[in-house]
């Protein structure tokens, strides 16, 4: 790969036990100028590092100690940055196509431990039972509570054909549950859709992957072929997690007017200040032509639901904020993840790189989504009676060393007794099995269809603080220039 992937871009919530998150690969340019290093800490490192070579109990080879000493500096500034050797690089690299040797996990962190966020179908995962908000506490055996979730995922990555044991914490069992997977080649399908009844169709984008866009279009005009007069669309972002960028931009393009912005990006060096446009040179691969010019023209003007949870995040977070500022679609289903930053893969040498949080993204109206998230226009739990396991569930502005958003305060929430509220949401999830999307169990598709229809939708009273609804106007249209002036 060399230099031509000296900088990569990424945008990502979660890892993939199996692979890392996603790539941008137009990325963003980062100059790195020569700044006075602090002498004195240097020799303080100097002193440490030859105390260790000389009085540790058993001799550690330079290479380790340096690793670790890098690894250590980056994965203290927040939660998303990190040092990739040799191994993680090379499956974050193979991790956008889609396809990798894994179980098929996606996953993030809670209190020191692997949590899932959602299995991917069709996968060893998926096929053992493991379910969204299980918390993995063991590998083979060894506890893992205090590794990061970089270290975490690799000790579940290997071999094909290879086999792991997992122990796992599900809130609604009394004991802990282990399962042996074997891994195996996962090809992820990010995107599926179905009329769900005459006149309404259901998209659901799982993961924003280069073959994403490609995927939405060819399954929105089969959609449209089955049925010409479709009345409706529901976009289905619940627990994706995100992506790739183009992806986003493309996927927001196809809803949007032509070239305007869909997001921005601010952070400390000049070319991390840009706005993306829906144009096809901010989401199309170079000389292959407009995949979105193969659209059906209704596809523009469809009346939209886009629906959104805690585990929607990065990406899906883009579409879901650019939808929601050009008034484009409603938003259903409850507050997002927030995690609205981005992360930059610089490679330092051929086999290794530092994956290093570089900016924070805005929806058009300039809302900063880092450890806030989108509030929907209209908030409805997973189920009739206003819980589900969506309220299990943490958030960006729960982990430890989060960044900041540095437009708003982040929400307060409100006093509850925890301890009360989660026995109670522990006992009802116990009377009911896990969310299948787009079935005909899915209440919160059910009140997307009724929004839709002009029926009445059954909305969640609200148990704490929240984002205002958004009720500025909708942001000029921008044909012209792809950089923001700030």
């Amino acid at each position: 790969m060399g230099s031509k992937l000296k900088n990569l871009g990424l945008i990502s919530f979660g890892v993939v036990a199996g692979v890392a998150a996603s790539l941008q690969y137009s990325a963003l340019a980062q100059k790195i100028n020569a700044l006075p290093l602090p002498l004195e800490k240097l020799s303080e490192f100097s002193e440490v590092f030859g105390m260790i070579k000389s009085e540790y109990v058993e001799p550690v080879e330079d290479e380790k100690l340096l690793d670790e000493a890098i690894n250590g500096m980056v994965n203290a500034l927040d939660p998303h940055s990190a040092y990739l050797d040799k191994k993680s690089f090379k499956e974050l690299r193979e991790g956008t196509e889609g396809k990798f040797v894994g179980l098929g996990i996606e996953v993030g962190m809670e209190d020191g431990y692997v949590k899932v966020v959602s299995p991917i179908e069709d996968s060893p995962a998926s096929r053992a039972g493991i379910q969204p908000s299980d918390l993995i506490t063991r590998i083979d055996g060894v506890p893992i509570k205090g590794l990061s979730i970089d270290d975490a995922v690799k000790k579940m990555r290997g071999e094909p054909n290879s086999k792991i044991t997992l122990t796992i914490a599900r809130k609604t069992e009394d004991k802990p549950i282990v399962v042996t997977l074997t891994r195996e080649l996962i090809k992820q399908h990010s995107v599926k859709g179905k009329l769900v009844e005459p006149g309404y169709a259901w998209i659901r984008i799982s993961q924003f992957q280069e073959p994403t866009l490609d995927d939405m279009v060819k399954k929105i005009s089969a959609l449209y072929t089955q049925d010409p007069g479709l009345k409706g669309l529901v976009l289905d972002l619940r627990n994706d997690p995100g992506g790739v960028l183009p992806g986003a931009i493309g996927v927001s393009a196809a809803f949007l007017p032509k070239d305007v912005a869909v997001v921005s990006t601010n952070g400390q060096v000049e070319d991390s200040k840009r706005t993306y446009f829906a144009k096809k040179e901010f989401y199309a691969e170079r000389g292959v032509g407009d995949p979105l010019a193969k659209l059906p023209a209704a596809i523009k003007n469809i009346p939209m639901v886009v629906l959104i949870n805690t585990g929607s995040a990065s990406a899906s977070e883009i579409v879901a904020g650019a939808l929601q500022d050009y008034r484009r679609a409603t938003i259903i289903g409850t507050q997002s993840y927030g995690k609205g930053s981005v992360q930059t893969v610089h490679q330092i040498t051929d086999d290794t790189a530092i994956k290093l949080t570089t900016a924070r993204y805005y929806t058009p109206l300039g809302r900063a989504i880092q450890a806030k998230g989108i509030q929907p226009d209209l908030r409805v739990e997973e189920t009739a009676n206003g819980d589900g396991f969506n309220a299990l569930r943490s958030r960006e502005a729960d982990l430890v060393k989060h960044l900041s958003n540095d437009r708003e305060a982040e929400p307060e929430t409100a006093i509850v007794d925890e301890l009360e509220e989660e026995k109670r949401l522990i006992e009802l999830a116990k009377k009911s099995a896990p969310l299948e999307f787009g079935s005909k169990d899915d209440f919160q598709l059910k009140q997307a269809l009724n929004h839709l229809k002009g029926l009445p939708v059954k909305v969640t009273p609200l148990k704490t603080a929240s984002l205002e609804p958004v009720n500025a106007a909708p942001p000029a249209v921008k044909n012209k220039g792809g950089h923001s002036k700030k």
